[in-house]
């Protein structure tokens, strides 16, 4: 069993895998990811602050994405905040 923190609510749960946000917050976290996604599909080049601006989603939490491997690099490399 892992000990997790939501990166959402900061709520502490168990889990029999790594996760990162709590069952209440997963629809969120959904959410976000495929406005990101969606965003990223018509705007290939764009950086963190770009993607945050467009989208009102906080620069950190499109770089947590990248973090947790759920956002890959796939050309060019991501710039610097």
């Amino acid at each position: 069993m892992y000990t997790n923190v939501c990166k959402h609510c900061h709520k502490v749960f168990s889990s029999r895998l790594k996760a990162y946000a709590c069952d209440d917050c997963k629809e969120i976290d959904v959410d976000h990811f495929n406005d990101i996604e969606a965003y990223l599909k018509e705007y290939p080049n764009s950086n963190a602050l770009q993607i945050s601006d467009a989208l009102g989603i906080t620069a950190y939490e499109v770089l947590n994405y990248l973090k947790e491997g759920r956002l890959n690099i796939s050309r060019g490399h991501l710039e610097q905040l």
